[in-house]
């Protein structure tokens, strides 16, 4: 079926409104965490796809850092494993981190990178088996509690990351940290996401999420927030559970040389490409 007329217009349109984007993105390094709604739905997970290679093909330099909560949560469910989550961080035993490695670490990393290889950019997983990406050590929680197998990110060997960038290669990373004796560390996902934007010195990291953005204690949606209003927000208790640790990764991110940080709404077809290429975008901007 051929394109009509008027959607030939709409389409010129688009792409000239979003030349000033492509132009001011182009040659940047834009981190991407991966997750949710848009890692479930078949819909969303080949527009998400599309939108990477997309990214790619028009020059700019995009590197995923993926999640995978509902895959996980899935399987542990069939394994008959229980977790318990803290702060939004899941508390990992042994048999639970059994299952992130499987899911986390292979099955969902090389699903990521062969939809966005299919959709026409080259792409390679990085994972606890393959590479030495995330150092990491024990974390444990404010409260002081063991959250079991749990990590935090001492350093990104960004040094990795960037050789793949300069083969035309888009990275997708697996956050499962080693530690100094190579025991397997279950990380954030948007923690990684931000230590990966700062050491690359990404122009933007982009976080997607399952709501429509940060909002104010009067529920009302915030579409642009300073560090400080960021501080308060979190010192408020404003955000709650798997808000907590988007809004440190976007705030600590945007400290420490990223440019800008968006949590936006994967649900949202394209939600990418909103972003990068709209004025307006689909979420909270943290600079």
């Amino acid at each position: 079926m051929g394109v009509t007329r008027k959607q030939a217009e709409n389409i010129a349109s688009v792409l000239s409104e979003g030349m000033p984007y492509i132009q001011r993105f182009y040659g940047k390094i834009i981190v991407v965490k991966y997750g949710g709604a848009a890692m479930s739905d078949v819909s969303l997970k080949k527009g998400f796809a599309r939108d990477i290679a997309l990214m790619k093909l028009v020059g700019m330099k995009p590197v995923i850092v993926h999640g995978g909560g509902p895959q996980i949560a899935k399987e542990l469910k069939k394994a008959g494993v229980t977790s318990d989550f803290n702060s939004g961080l899941r508390i990992t035993d042994e048999s639970t981190m059994a299952v992130v490695k499987k899911v986390l670490g292979i099955k969902v990393n090389d699903e990521i990178s062969t939809l966005i290889s299919k959709s026409g950019a080259l792409s390679k997983g990085l994972n606890h088996e393959n590479s030495k990406i995330i150092r990491a050590s024990k974390l444990i929680s404010e409260s002081g509690l063991d959250l079991g197998l749990v990590g935090k990110v001492d350093k990104i060997n960004a040094k990795d990351i960037r050789s793949l960038i300069s083969k035309d290669i888009i990275p997708v990373i697996s956050p499962i940290g080693l530690d100094k004796q190579s025991q397997c560390l279950n990380i954030n996902a948007d923690l990684v996401a931000g230590k990966v934007a700062e050491s690359l010195s990404a122009e933007k990291l982009i976080l997607l999420t399952d709501v429509n953005g940060i909002k104010d204690d009067e529920g009302n949606l915030l579409s642009k927030i300073s560090s400080a209003k960021a501080k308060k927000v979190l010192k408020n208790g404003i955000v709650k559970g798997g808000m907590v640790p988007k809004l440190i990764a976007a705030l600590e991110a945007t400290q420490k040389g990223v440019s800008q940080a968006h949590i936006i709404d994967g649900r949202v077809p394209h939600a990418v490409m909103l972003e990068i290429l709209t004025k307006e975008g689909v979420g909270t901007l943290i600079s």
